[in-house]
């Protein structure tokens, strides 16, 4: 598959379907009556005894899910991230993590970028209700080339995946010659004054504010969290230890996802001032990402302003 600035996500996930759902027997794959939203669609006609539509019933998608991996296969669920996650918690802990089931689930428009759908809509807690259950990774493509690079490694991953899948097309970031591994955070930006750890559409923001500050001569960091569990320590430590200050940068409720999993690192490993973008104390609404970026300070003066507040308090 060729990535332009133009492929959306959800083409990059329907090319790795159609690649796995051809060449692995055992592969299967579940929707629960968004399966053009999520453009698997396409898929049903191609191989139309290996898709399954289970309807507006995502807690039992999930459950078929469990037991369809309990005799060999390796299915992949998709539906909204707040319907795949908040509606299905307890099949997903019970059913697939407890019982060690290999299922991947993938959940679309996490977050502001489920802009008109609203707050009902608006996944900024399924990372915080997925990272406490043992035996689950959890990843946040950063954008097309770099999920096109980490979907092979997470079907060949032997536990359960939660993929937070922006449906749409973020800036692409990542180069074909760059390395992707889902295990192993990235640095996008060297520096030494500031480190911001970021995940999801929060990188471009964080590179963006970078870009703002060098104009000043402050030298700020990027690393590219895609995973925040298993989360790599040793790359944030190591960029911590350079620094000496931390901003971390999510599409997500500040409580329980990315800015917990790095505080945790840091409080336990080399302790640094640190502050924090995303969503806080605040239900999600109906508005398109440039609002909700202001409505919630996740835009890129609001990381500028983080990045500046930081560095006083080294």
């Amino acid at each position: 598959m060729e990535i332009t600035k133009n492929t959306l996500m959800k083409e990059v996930l329907v090319d790795h379907m159609r690649n796995v759902l051809a060449n692995d027997p055992n592969c299967v794959m579940l929707d629960a009556d968004l399966a053009k939203c999520a453009g698997t669609n396409v898929l049903y006609k191609e191989f139309p005894d290996k898709c399954f539509d289970v309807g507006i019933a995502e807690a039992n998608m999930t459950s078929m899910a469990a037991g369809l991996s309990s005799y060999g296969f390796k299915p992949y669920v998709s539906s909204f991230a707040p319907f795949a996650t908040r509606r299905s918690a307890d099949q997903i802990m019970i059913s697939i993590c407890y019982a060690g089931q290999n299922v991947k689930i993938i959940g679309t428009d996490p977050g502001i970028s489920a802009e008109l759908n609203g707050g009902t809509h608006m996944a900024l807690e399924d990372i915080g209700m997925l990272r406490s259950i043992p035996n689950i990774l959890i990843y946040e493509p950063t954008d097309t080339m770099e999920f096109y690079k980490a979907l092979p490694q997470i079907h060949d991953y032997p536990y359960p995946c939660y993929i937070r899948m922006h449906r749409k097309s973020p800036a692409l970031l990542t180069k074909e010659s760059d390395e992707v591994n889902i295990l192993k955070a990235r640095i996008m930006r060297e520096g030494t004054d500031c480190t911001v750890v970021a995940s999801g559409i929060m990188v471009e923001t964080a590179l963006l504010a970078a870009d703002e500050l060098a104009k000043e001569g402050i030298s700020v960091e990027v690393v590219c969290c895609h995973t925040v569990k298993p989360i790599d320590s040793e790359t944030i430590i190591a960029s911590a230890k350079k620094t000496g200050a931390v901003v971390t940068a999510e599409n997500h409720n500040v409580m329980g996802a990315l800015r917990s999993a790095v505080c945790e690192v840091l409080c336990e490993n080399y302790p640094v001032p640190l502050e924090s973008i995303g969503v806080k104390e605040k239900f999600g609404e109906v508005g398109k990402v440039p609002y909700l970026r202001k409505v919630f300070n996740m835009d890129v003066e609001d990381v500028v302003g983080a990045i500046r507040k930081v560095i006083t308090r080294k």
